[in-house]
């Protein structure tokens, strides 16, 4: 799967759990100080990657992820 379709994936994933239209949301953006992502929602995040990309990952070091790029990187890991 290429970058560019992982992203659109993550930013998707992270419009739905954030209420944040997907075009506001760029690469760089941090999902806590940025985003506004609070803990719980950072919980969601990481299930709704697993699930949009029927993956399972190591929730403690995908919660260190802490910007849309680092996320979309962290997954291309497990495809």
């Amino acid at each position: 799967m290429e970058k560019a379709e992982i992203q659109t994936r993550v930013i998707k994933v992270i419009s739905g759990v954030l209420g944040t239209e997907e075009s506001m949301i760029g690469e760089k953006d941090n999902f806590i100080f940025d985003l506004g992502a609070d803990s719980m929602q950072s919980l969601q995040l990481v299930a709704g990657f697993e699930e949009a990309f029927d993956i399972e990952m190591d929730e403690d070091k995908a919660l260190e992820v802490q910007t849309v790029d680092a996320a979309v990187d962290f997954i291309a890991q497990y495809l």
